[in-house]
């Protein structure tokens, strides 16, 4: 379109805008499509990556919208030790997974409009990187997300777990021994009923520290179960879950 079309065609608009009694700023149509997943990371957990992020519930304008279908996650590989990555590159990016919402794999668990993705396709000695765009029903790509990027190593062990029944509690009790160079931040504990789908999410929002908890709040005659992952800054400075403990019961324990 010429210089002078486009001039006659956003005047037009503007008029139009006018006339119907709506006043403020033009918007342009690709600022109507979703915006960018919000709160992307990439961490490895275990010998797999956990892949976390945000829905969008805004356009790119900043207004709200609705009919997000599903997303689709592209992702990049490069041996861990090469230099010549261009991060910002899109080029060397292959289709990962398209996910829909409302068929959600057995791979990934939504919380709210958070989504977390367990990529177990990943090998030591690699590095991955995940760009996310959210699509609507009607097929109309949104915003690509920023990079989550992760370096995969070899698994941490996993902790030895203990559990301890009391009438109004469970405590849990931790123990890891550190056989790489880093730092213990501490450890994430999952928590689910006997009878539903192991939980991708912890219990605790920040690493527990110290070798004890004490889950209380418990519901009376369920019995849940337990697992826990250390969480270990390494040497390169990245954060990993280790690999996931022994399952343990626990179940409140009737009054003496």
């Amino acid at each position: 379109m010429s210089a002078l079309g486009r001039a006659s065609l956003v005047v037009g608009m503007s008029l139009l805008a006018t006339a119907c009694g709506r006043k403020g700023p033009l918007i342009y149509p690709d600022m109507l499509v979703p915006a960018a997943p919000a709160a992307v990371t990439a961490q490895q957990s275990g010998p797999a990556v956990k892949l976390r992020f945000a829905l969008p519930d805004k356009d790119r304008a900043g207004r709200p919208v609705k009919g997000v279908a599903g997303v689709k996650i592209s992702r990049r590989t490069a041996e861990a030790d090469q230099r010549d990555v261009c991060r910002a590159c899109k080029d060397d990016y292959r289709p990962f997974l398209t996910l829909y919402l409302d068929h959600m794999p057995v791979a990934t668990q939504r919380f709210g409009n958070r989504v977390v993705l367990i990529d177990s396709d990943v090998s030591a000695g690699y590095s991955y990187s995940y760009s996310i765009v959210p699509f609507t029903a009607d097929g109309v790509d949104g915003a690509s997300s920023p990079t989550a990027d992760v370096r995969v190593t070899a698994p941490l062990s996993a902790p030895v777990l203990k559990s301890e029944p009391y009438p109004t509690e469970v405590r849990l009790h931790f123990s890891w021994q550190m056989q790489v160079s880093g730092r213990l931040l501490g450890y994430n504990l999952y928590r689910w009923p006997f009878a539903t789908v192991r939980s991708f999410e912890p219990l605790n929002r920040e690493p527990l520290m110290g070798n004890e908890y004490i889950d209380s709040g418990l519901e009376r005659g369920v019995r849940y179960r337990y697992t826990a992952r250390a969480v270990v800054v390494l040497e390169s400075g990245g954060v990993a879950e280790s690999a996931e403990s022994q399952e343990v019961e626990g179940m409140l324990k009737d009054d003496e």
